[in-house]
């Protein structure tokens, strides 16, 4: 085993207590020091601590044949150090590969934050088909994300008088990568807000696959071609700080003489949402994986979660303004302990009858 990967595989996260009634593996798509996907760690290692499980966390590092390593890894355990379930994402379309891997293993399989479609759906199939031991799914309504912040962004073009000669708002569009799923349902959102709006043209859209320096490289050439362009729809809040960079390098005030949004609720991009540098920002889906921790804790304790559907879409994204970033900030941070996800669980509240997964509740 390489130095990396068993570095990798010794960081085991574990919750409080002398026994977990599950073990838990999560094959985390990001990198170690990415702000979105630390904070799904988080919350993840936050849920397994009131659920009473254990949980392990392997970055991938945004490196798809890594996270098949994990798995292999994860297999070629004898079987009693295995973990009871594994929860992972289609990133960069890997979850066909890694359903193979742990067919017949005795790991269950939770797919969280995407899943496949389209022609990735018919190779695998959906939960409890081809692959008995997947036991379901779980995503963000990505859509959200991607028009609520473009409908705002758009709206404060508006007001801030951003348009161009010909009396159109002209639009870059810095998306995500072109095959998860996630990126490309947030890209029809923001496709859905610029249909309705009438008055808006999209200059061009290219990927940064999520990287803040890449966005800068393209934002700096995009200006170049497009100079009337005055908004910047990003996929993520990376992408978004990166074009701010290069509109800044053009002599630019981001909030003043360009407009742009972002997605996620890291720190910085709280910041720069209160400060105006951010025009629009969503966020809150980096809890999916602790909700998909609660489905997977009441699952093995009896109260299957069929009931509700296998492949579970639901709104988890709140658009962010300046006082309710303050209040997460304040309630949250960088500390998720403070919510008690057992309140979540059906099977250790049995009036529950649905899951309520938006992120809002959790600012109130």
């Amino acid at each position: 085993m390489g130095t990396a990967l068993a570095w990798v595989l010794g960081l085991c996260l574990l919750s409080g207590g002398s026994a977990w009634a599950q073990r838990v593996a999560f094959i985390n798509p990001g990198k170690s020091d990415e702000a979105y996907w630390v904070a799904a760690s988080q919350s993840m290692q936050a849920a397994a601590r009131s659920l009473g499980q254990s949980l392990e966390v392997f970055y991938a590092e945004r490196e798809h044949l890594r996270a098949l390593a994990f798995a292999r890894a994860l297999v070629a355990r004898a079987p009693e150090d295995r973990p009871d379930y594994v929860v992972f994402s289609n990133d960069y379309g890997t979850a066909p590969e890694l359903l193979r891997i742990f067919d017949g293993s005795g790991i269950r399989s939770f797919m969280a934050y995407s899943r496949p479609q389209g022609e990735l759906e018919q190779q695998t199939g959906g939960p409890r088909e081809r692959h008995p031991d997947w036991i379901g799914s779980l995503e963000p309504r990505a859509q959200d994300a991607g028009y609520l912040t473009a409908k705002t962004l758009i709206a404060k073009g508006r007001a801030a008088g951003a348009r161009a000669a010909d009396g159109k708002l002209h639009l870059l569009v810095i998306a995500g990568d072109r095959s998860t799923t996630s990126s490309v349902l947030r890209n029809e959102g923001m496709l859905r807000a610029v249909n309705e709006a009438g008055d808006v043209v999209i200059a061009q859209e290219v990927y940064a696959n999520w990287s803040r320096e890449k966005a800068a490289e393209q934002a700096a050439w995009l200006w170049q071609r497009h100079p009337d362009a005055r908004l910047v729809w990003a996929g993520n809040d990376l992408m978004a700080f990166g074009a701010m960079s290069a509109w800044e390098q053009r002599g630019g005030t981001p909030g003043k003489d360009a407009w742009f949004s972002g997605i996620n609720t890291s720190r910085e991009a709280m910041d720069a949402l209160r400060s105006g540098r951010l025009a629009a920002l969503a966020g809150g889906h980096f809890i999916t994986g602790a909700w998909a921790l609660v489905m997977i804790h009441d699952f093995h304790r009896g109260r299957d979660f069929k009931d509700e559907g296998l492949t579970l879409e639901r709104s988890m994204f709140a658009l962010f303004t300046p006082k309710s970033a303050a209040v997460f900030m304040a309630r949250f941070g960088d500390n998720l302990d403070q919510i008690d996800f057992s309140r979540y669980s059906k099977a250790r509240n049995p009036r529950l009858r649905r899951y309520d997964f938006g992120f809002e509740q959790l600012l109130r």
